[in-house]
């Protein structure tokens, strides 16, 4: 399934709720787990992501699929390792190609007992969940977040607790210290001096909570401001002062034009007017914005030097090579060193006048993106369109409020 994109005029004024965040839900749902809650968590997201964790947790079952939900597979393994019992977990193709090897040698030096059920390194797994015991550990700074959370939430549950050392450069820090300001609602204090994080053996206390609209999200909003100089956009739901590290956002985008205001309803987004003429930016604490900035300063021709992209290669989809080859077809001649940059200089292809089709690559950002370019181009197609529920369930709705729709093709 493809969808076809059209244009309409833009209303001046619009108001949208966002979904609220996956990246806070599905950790308040493995605290909640770990603290024996049945206390309700509000305003939870209803994404897909966040539908596996839930249904994970509330499973009779020893067997999990995840799907292409990449938190989950990293929280559930080190949460199962604990559960007394034997346990497979599984995902999508792409998953089975995402590495778990750093997270499961980090178990298993826990006394975790875990294999590779197809491919060394890789899922699917099988875990047999025991008691966990704490000790010095050691990790790679520059590994994917989501194995560092996923340790640091079960590791008040370890005899001794833990004490993990992140060698070299850590990245995503952001994403960190959202998962420590989590534990310690739950009532969990960690020591975090220098490159060590020290937790105690401790209980987690339940708690009535609530998830915050969704950062990330509002970044396909921050670029369709961009590209619509007499619109104002209100976002509803987001907080000045967020554990989000993707609200730096609003820093970003100031570089682009859009300004950004703060009221009790949320946000309203407006052109100031004032762009840069070339972006420079390390993305270490925010790799799930590149995208979207990445096709806002193509579309406003606008060059720019991107660093602190290693993780995108293992995201969803290998995003640099993703973004390279679609933006080409938009015209535009991107370059990387295929590890962690990605420039475009301000070349460009001269473009038949045909239709675009933009593949997505089973990633909701490539889909989330690439629409906005409509305002720009005249024919747009975005293929297996859908790939959007995994964070923005009502992304094409939403798009219709400001002119933007779409045709099943």
């Amino acid at each position: 399934m493809a969808y076809l994109l059209s244009k309409s005029n833009q209303p001046e004024q619009i108001n949208i709720s966002l979904p609220a965040s996956k990246s806070i839900s599905n950790r308040l749902l493995l605290l909640n787990a770990l603290s024996y809650s049945a206390l309700e968590i509000k305003n939870l997201s209803d994404s897909d992501d966040t539908r596996v964790m839930l249904n994970a947790l509330n499973a009779d079952s020893n067997h999990f699929d995840v799907g292409a939900a990449g938190t989950s597979m990293r929280f559930l393994t080190a949460f199962l390792s604990k559960i007394v019992g034997e346990w497979t977990i599984t995902g999508s193709e792409r998953m089975k190609q995402r590495p778990i090897k750093t997270l499961v040698d980090a178990l298993n030096q826990l006394g975790a007992k875990i294999e590779y059920i197809e491919k060394e390194g890789y899922p699917p797994l099988r875990i047999f969940g025991s008691a966990l015991e704490g000790c010095d550990l050691e990790l790679p700074g520059d590994v994917s977040s989501q194995y560092i959370s996923a340790l640091l939430m079960v590791a008040p549950t370890m005899k001794n607790g833990l004490n993990l050392t992140l060698t070299g450069d850590i990245i995503s820090k952001p994403y960190l210290n959202m998962t420590l300001a989590l534990m310690k609602e739950f009532g969990i204090t960690a020591n975090w001096s220098g490159n060590t994080i020290k937790i105690p053996q401790a209980d987690y206390k339940p708690l009535k909570t609530s998830v915050e609209s969704d950062w990330s999200a509002s970044s396909y909003w921050y670029e369709i401001a961009a590209l619509c100089p007499d619109m104002e956009i209100t976002l509803k739901g987001l907080k000045k002062q967020s554990l989000q590290g993707d609200s730096n956002v609003q820093f970003i985008f100031d570089s682009l034009g859009v300004k950004t205001r703060f009221s009790q309803k949320g946000v309203t987004l407006s052109q100031h007017g004032s762009m840069v003429k070339k972006l420079k930016y390390d993305f270490v604490n925010e790799p799930d914005l590149a995208q979207t900035v990445a096709v806002t300063c193509c579309l406003l021709n606008i060059p720019f030097h991107f660093t602190g992209l290693q993780t995108l290669k293992i995201k969803e989809t290998d995003r640099i090579s993703a973004l390279i080859a679609e933006l080409a077809k938009l015209g535009f001649e991107l370059t990387s060193n295929n590890i962690d940059n990605l420039i475009w200089d301000g070349k460009k292809s001269k473009l038949e006048n045909k239709e675009i089709s933009i593949d997505t690559y089973k990633d909701h950002r490539m889909a989330m993106a690439f629409a906005p370019a409509i305002l720009k181009e005249n024919n747009v197609l975005i293929n297996d369109p859908m790939v959007v529920t995994k964070s923005y369930p009502l992304y094409w709705q939403d798009l219709e409020t400001i002119g933007i729709k779409h045709e099943t093709k």
